[in-house]
């Protein structure tokens, strides 16, 4: 007879909190973060024992979904074990007894006869065959897939998440613009812009125009890709009658506008090389290109200058279903937002209701999560919404691209997304 010598990690779960048993025997209480489900942190916990004993360790798992066993190598591999076996004696204590299936218990006194029902058993309803499921679970990935194959369900941080793709991947009838505004230059603007385009295109299907509305060298195409064809909206300009004719087809667009191939949005650029005396969009040159961006796009998102008295960054305000103002979490970049905010309320009754209804994004350029929680708080209770997003570099210069992001990152863009599309 040979002896088990396995390694064995153990773990009780109770909600947001563990208690982990090592194979040495030390018990260490565990408890959720705000990005970290318990079942990961555990499961992170047995490969750590792993590696550091060099040798396989069975993890198991104990709590309100039942038990469940994962091997891990030494190498921190993760192999599913089989799960153990149900209680005999809990499934006996569930399962009735022959002699009392099918009959009612007689609560008559001994020596009489207990007392029948002879209503025939009312009908089970029928279930429909029809799927009227408003929307498709999306499949988990990376460790989301791996602990539902275990049998987990998902995290609350999971659930929101999809709530949150919903929200965005939404349709609308009728084109819907988000004004990105910030008088302060150098806070994010652009950053946004590209960032709402890419998740609102991923998620949404495409359809979705990133307009580079700025007077003063606008960099939006700056940081994305540039597409076949070297044009501008000084360009699209003169040819917006042709596209608004009846004979335009849908792709006649893409003259004028960068595809984004990955990210699924187009751009359409402003021209840095110019300066703004040169490439100025008054009022009416403004709502002739916007009738031109709601008939090709269902979601327009506008990068604005720096310049809150130019007539096109009025009548971007005037057009905008949605406002959401960047800010560094630095003092400065925060109060130009604050005043911004301010203006609007006391300009008209619509910017009041933009305002009040605003999403306010507080970025760290640098590592610094207590700032921009403190820049968070400012606002909270002026706004409808506040978001934060971490440090991340692939922010900080070069193209924007929703994959080079870290997966916290995304997240928050995507919660960021989803702030927006509850205002639309």
């Amino acid at each position: 007879m040979s002896l088990d010598t396995t390694l064995r990690a153990y773990a009780t779960v109770s909600g947001p909190t563990a208690t982990f048993t090592t194979p040495e025997g030390h018990i260490e209480p565990l408890a959720a973060t705000p990005t970290d489900d318990i079942r990961q942190m555990i499961v992170r916990r047995a490969v750590d024992e792993a590696r550091r004993t060099g040798q396989p360790v069975e993890l198991v798992t104990t709590g309100d979904r039942g038990e469940h066993r994962l091997r891990i190598d030494a190498d921190g591999t993760l192999v599913t074990a089989a799960a153990s076996a149900p209680d005999p004696a809990a499934v006996a204590a569930h399962i009735e007894s022959p002699s009392q299936q099918g009959r009612e218990v007689n609560t008559e006194a001994p020596g009489r006869e207990p007392l029948r029902n002879h209503r025939a058993p009312e009908p089970p309803s029928r279930p429909s065959f029809i799927d009227t499921s408003s929307a498709v679970e999306p499949k988990s990935e990376g460790w989301r897939s791996f602990f539902a194959r275990l049998g987990f369900g998902p995290s609350p941080a999971e659930l929101r998440r999809r709530d949150d793709e919903r929200e965005v991947s939404q349709q609308w009838a009728g084109c819907r613009t988000i004004a990105i505004a910030n008088g302060k230059g150098g806070v994010g603007k652009t950053m946004t812009t590209a960032m709402l385009a890419a998740v609102f295109g991923r998620y949404g299907g495409g359809n979705v125009l990133a307009w580079d509305n700025n007077d003063t060298r606008g960099t939006l195409g700056w940081r994305t890709e540039a597409g076949r064809y070297d044009t501008t909206i000084k360009d699209l300009l003169p040819a917006a009658s042709d596209l608004l004719a009846t004979g335009a087809g849908v792709s006649d667009i893409a003259r004028y506008v960068h595809h984004q191939p990955v990210d699924r949005y187009d751009v359409l650029r402003s021209n840095p090389e110019l300066l703004a005396v040169h490439q100025r969009i008054l009022t009416a040159e403004f709502d002739l290109l916007m009738h031109v961006a709601a008939r090709y796009y269902r979601v327009v998102i506008f990068d604005s200058g720096n310049d809150e008295s130019a007539e096109r960054w009025l009548r971007m305000v005037d057009s905008s279903n949605q406002l959401v103002l960047p800010t560094l979490a630095t003092p400065e970049s925060a109060e130009s937002a604050a005043l911004l905010l301010d203006a609007l309320r006391e300009r008209d009754e619509r910017s009041r209701e933009l305002a009040d209804n605003a999403v306010v994004v507080v970025t760290e350029a640098e590592p610094n999560p207590r700032g921009a929680n403190r820049i968070a708080e400012g606002f909270s209770g002026h706004v409808r919404a506040v978001e934060h997003i971490p440090f991340d570099p692939a922010l900080k210069s070069g193209a924007l691209r929703l994959d080079n992001l870290r997966t916290p990152t995304r997240d928050a863009w995507i919660r960021v997304a989803a702030a927006a599309a509850r205002g639309l």
